[in-house]
Order: C-alpha cells, then structure tokens, then sequence
C-alpha cells in the first residue's frame, strides 16, 4: 500500500518514519523543503510532561492583560476572516477546568507515546540533533501564579508526571545561570526528565534516512486540491500535476485548514505566530543554561542546543504573515539578557517566525474526521507541542491505517507506485 503524506515538517517526517517502518511505501510532498516551517527554530522543548493547554480557565483573568499590554506575549489582530472569529470562540470555551483536565490528560497519553516512539528512533538510527535530556524549570513571577501551576501539577502527577516544586533558591541549585535574575520569580517547577533537541537537525537527519529506506519526496510542490472520487480520494493536485497514492495523511500544519474546506470538512487550526532567536552561548559554568527554562510570566523558553542558546515565544493570532517585526525579536533578546545576561553577547543573533498550527483545546486532529473521505487522514493541529508529540501521532495514524484503535479499518485497493501524472 503506498501513502503520501503531504507536509515535511517534524509530523509529516515522522509520520513517514513510522510508516515506512511498518512497511508502507511511503513518498512525502512539501511546498517548500524539509523542517522549514514551523519546525525550523522553534523552542528546541521536548515537554513530555508538563503540557498545560493554552486554553485553560485562567487565562479570563490575564486576558485584558495580555491583550492590552503593549509587551504582551499574545498578540490579536482582528481580520476580515470568519475561521479566525470561529476559532477565538472556540476556543474561549474551552477555557473551563474541565476541558483543561481532559486535555491534559490525552496530550500527557499522547506525549507518554511519542517519547517511546522518538526513544526507538535514537536507538535504532542514532542522530546528530543536540539531544540532551537535562530537565525543566518553569519559572513563576509571584505566589498566585505559582499556586495555579501546583494545582495543575498535581493534576499532571496524578497522570504520571513526575515534577517537584521549588523555592528560588532550590530553582538555582539545579540551574546556577539564573543567580542573576533570582529577584525576578517566586519559586519554580522542576521536571527531571524533560528533553531538548534541535529540530531542524531532526527533520534534516530523518530526510537522509528515510532517503536511504526508499522514501520519496516531492519537494517546492504545493498541493492545491485533494481530487475527490466517490468516498475516496484520488488524487492530489499539483501545479506539477496529479500525485496518486492508496492513502493520503494531510500533516501541513496551518494549511490543513485550507485543503480540507473544498471537501466540506470543518479543520479547526489556526496559525498561533511564535518567534524565537538563536544566539551563540558561552560555555563557562553558570553562564549558559543547561537546563530548559520557561519564563511563565513572559511566555518564554530557552533551551541549550549544543553550544547555542534558542529563545523562544509569543502566541500572535494575526493570520499567515510570517514577517518578523524588529520589536518582537527586541522583546526576547531583553527577556534573554535580563533572565541570563552572562549566556551570551547577543551581538549576533539568527531570527526566526513560524506559524504553530493549533486547534481551541490544545489535543491535536489524528485521524479520520466525519464525513472525511475513507482514504483521508489528518495529523494536525499540534500547536506549540509538535516536535514533542510528533512521534506519538505517528504511530497512531499507521494503527489506524492497519485497521487498530476505535475506528474501522481503511479498505483501500493496492495500487501501482505512487505516480505524477500531469
């Protein structure tokens, strides 16, 4: 059976690692290259246990703040836009304890499934990507803030998570390079066995790979229509022609969205716009830290890869523009040398945008969606978490496609390798 996956970031390249792995012919189709959307520089966190949802009831207390605030870390343009409108109401209602609990407990399942998944991976084909498994510290502004987060730690380590919380003095035994912002939070959580890669480095070691297995890709080729027949799909179409396959899993991040309407169907992801920069690190002990770091108040993480610093963060609902303003990159090198002035000079600093693909929940689309043709699968919607869920879903799209989990298996016909017809 051959499936094309369309999309080459973090999820779709995992996507066709699990798949090829179990045995599908597998050829992948991105408009642009390999890991060069929202995969390219972001927040380097594998968070496999600490996934507090962006929609949870706390945020109706911050939201004027957020909002109105000229530094504030969520940004929201208004536009001409009804899937914009749709989405903010969904996901305001979402912002209930209860659906936060619900949340957090498929994406901790999920993310419990997708460090196994990337574990195999390492172990089987072992990668240049900066991996380090050094922990997490999320830091907290005051007491208020940090009571809210041990309520949901006490909801994550009911599921399974291991975390601890700290005072600030506790916060610079485990990380001695916050010494010169101790003043700037109340106390911290420490999760032990937290990861951090790069993952362009991961997309970019998994393209040799799945190269070397046979994988095809189809690379500067945007899809602009999946061709309906009956109840199937039979193709997708390309300025470059027809692309046929057994079985198609969209996994294009915000474009998902796009793509599925003319079917009828209903996506519900919106591009969430982060930023981040990446900055030489100094190697003196205290200096850089070693330890992930997010800055709660700020909505910022930092996380060590290699012998550079990535500084990450911002949530913008303002469309697809992927322009990068210079008072937001100004932001994150203010956070970054005020949380750890010694980690670099700053001087030269590599910036980036990219557009987060995000359903109102948080818990991202993996599978058939109603009324979906048979042959169509979806695996989207990650957010802010797709490096750290990417494996997970992945091996969940292929159960599905053998026929496993709670939906019926996909009778699809064996067809002739996977062609572009003009």
């Amino acid at each position: 059976m051959h499936v094309c996956v369309l999309g080459a970031g973090i999820v779709g390249l995992a996507t066709a690692w699990q798949l090829q792995r179990d045995g599908y012919r597998v050829t992948v189709v991105d408009r642009a290259q390999a890991g060069t959307g929202a995969s390219g520089a972001n927040g380097a966190q594998l968070s496999y246990s600490y996934v507090q949802p962006l929609a949870d009831p706390s945020l109706w207390r911050q939201l004027p703040s957020l909002l109105l605030a000229p530094d504030s870390p969520l940004k929201l343009r208004l536009q001409m836009d009804t899937h914009q409108w749709r989405w903010g109401l969904r996901f305001l209602a979402a912002c209930r304890a209860s659906v936060s609990r619900r949340t957090t407990a498929r994406l901790l399942q999920l993310a419990g499934e997708s460090r196994a998944g990337f574990e195999r991976l390492m172990a089987e084909a072992p990668m240049d990507c900066d991996f380090t498994a050094s922990g997490k510290l999320v830091l907290y502004p005051d007491a208020g803030s940090l009571d809210g987060a041990v309520r949901q730690l006490e909801l994550q380590r009911e599921l399974g998570s291991v975390q601890t919380v700290l005072t600030p003095g506790q916060c610079l035994e485990i990380e001695p390079a916050l010494a010169h912002s101790r003043a700037r939070f109340a106390g911290g959580i420490h999760t032990p066995a937290e990861c951090a890669a790069d993952c362009f480095k991961v997309c970019q070691e998994l393209l040799l790979r799945l190269r070397q297995r046979g994988v095809n890709f189809v690379f500067d080729t945007a899809v602009t229509r999946l061709v309906p027949d009956g109840l199937r799909v039979a193709a997708a179409e390309s300025a470059k022609g027809h692309l046929h396959a057994d079985a198609f899993v969209v996994a294009l991040g915000t474009a998902s969205h796009r793509l599925a309407r003319p079917l009828g169907l209903d996506v519900p992801v919106y591009p969430l716009k982060g930023y981040s920069i990446t900055a030489d690190a100094r190697c003196a002990p205290g200096d850089a830290p070693r330890v992930s770091v997010t800055d709660a108040a700020r909505k910022v993480v930092f996380a060590r890869i290699g012998d550079r610093l990535r500084v990450a963060g911002m949530a913008e609902l303002v469309g697809e523009s992927t322009t990068i303003p210079a008072d937001r990159i100004e932001a994150l090198l203010a956070t970054a040398r005020e949380v750890f002035p010694n980690a670099s000079d700053y001087q030269h600093v590599a910036p980036w945008t990219g557009l987060r693909p995000a359903t109102p929940t948080g818990e991202p689309l993996i599978g058939r969606l109603p009324g979906s043709p048979t042959n169509l699968l979806f695996n989207t919607g990650h957010g802010a978490l797709g490096f750290t869920l990417a494996f997970g879903s992945a091996q969940r799209i292929s159960t599905l496609l053998q026929g496993g989990g709670s939906r019926p298996p996909l009778h699809l016909p064996v067809s002739n390798p996977l062609e572009l017809t003009p």
